[in-house]
């Protein structure tokens, strides 16, 4: 079997730390930093000929230069003949715009798959995906991983029942349903439009939320105006609480300072992206995903199934090993 290696980006080095913690590896050595110029520089600084090699980087903000990291760090590992390259991609950069919406617009999420295939990545390993179908852009294996059961049994572990599950809008319907299932809630859906980019307006509501505990599910928060405006209007419908679980923590602008100022009790994320210590606020809880990705990693270096982990809620790590 080809050696096992882990590689990471400077997205988000500490969630690579915890899933090397989990296999009982050590982050493989390279250099990750940038020439005078302002360029991108890579250079790994280990032995990797032959070697199953996985490399992690969300893309996160800046996007663009954590792409273009993931790529150089790919054609380095390639051009030193590792065996095989998975992309681990813990968030999906440019994933809203994965179709056009009207006239002369890129399809960027599409172009995000080209580079990497590229680049010369032989499969990806990519967690809850804006839009499943993502998947197919690639010509390449990609294993889509979803966190959502985590965080459902998160709130079955610290809720006492009389929840209903909101999707914010109708396109997360799926998975605000997967979620309910879970923990076995009631469902409801908040129509909302979006006038421009990253403006949100709540049109209506289906579903009864009166005095129960309202929990908003969605795959990320960006600018929080769609927790915010979400909150406010199960409140006018009488939820007696209102919480939010959602996988990335995009958290742009001044998202932290509108969730900190709205009616939300309790936000829910997990770490795919690393959330600066200045953006942290009491109410943003974190769910970690090191155990998740992880045991992900080493069913594919060993060639056997990962399906059980795309459906199951969290399963203990002592049960995995």
């Amino acid at each position: 079997m080809a050696e096992l290696k882990i590689f990471s980006g400077s997205a988000n080095r500490p969630l690579a730390e915890g899933i090397c913690d989990y296999l009982g590896v050590s982050i493989g050595g390279a250099l990750v930093g940038k020439f005078k110029n302002g360029e991108t520089r890579i250079k790994i600084d280990e032995h990797v000929r032959g070697a199953d090699v996985f490399v992690i980087q969300s893309t996160s903000e800046p996007s663009d230069h954590h792409i273009m990291e993931l790529l150089i760090m790919i054609d380095a590992l390639k051009r030193a003949s590792a065996d095989r390259i998975t992309a681990v991609m813990p968030y999906y950069a440019y994933a809203k715009q994965e179709k056009k919406t009207s006239g002369r617009e890129p399809i960027t999420a599409k172009l995000i798959a080209n580079l990497v295939v590229t680049a010369g990545a032989d499969r990806v390993l990519a967690v809850d995906l804006h839009a499943p179908a993502i998947q197919g852009f690639f010509d390449i294996p990609v294993d889509h991983l979803s966190a959502i059961p985590m965080l459902a049994d998160r709130l079955r572990e610290e809720e006492d029942g009389n929840v209903v599950v909101v999707s914010p809008d109708s396109g997360g319907v799926t998975r605000a349903n997967e979620f309910r299932e879970h923990i076995g809630a009631g469902l409801a859906i908040i129509a909302k439009h979006r006038p421009e980019p990253d403006v949100v307006e709540m049109l209506e509501m289906v579903g009864d939320v009166e005095g129960r505990t309202a929990v908003i599910v969605d795959d990320l928060i960006s600018t929080g105006g769609t927790l915010a405006e979400a909150a406010e209007v199960l409140v006018a419908r009488g939820a007696r609480r209102v919480l939010a679980y959602a996988v990335h923590p995009v958290l742009a602008h001044d998202a932290v300072a509108i969730i900190r100022n709205s009616c939300l009790e309790r936000v829910v994320v997990t770490n795919t992206i690393q959330i600066p210590r200045e953006m942290r606020d009491d109410r943003i809880q974190i769910e970690r995903v090191d155990w998740l990705i992880g045991e992900a990693i080493r069913r594919i270096h060993e060639g056997s199934s990962i399906s059980a982990l795309f459906q199951a809620a969290r399963v203990r790590q002592e049960m995995l090993i």
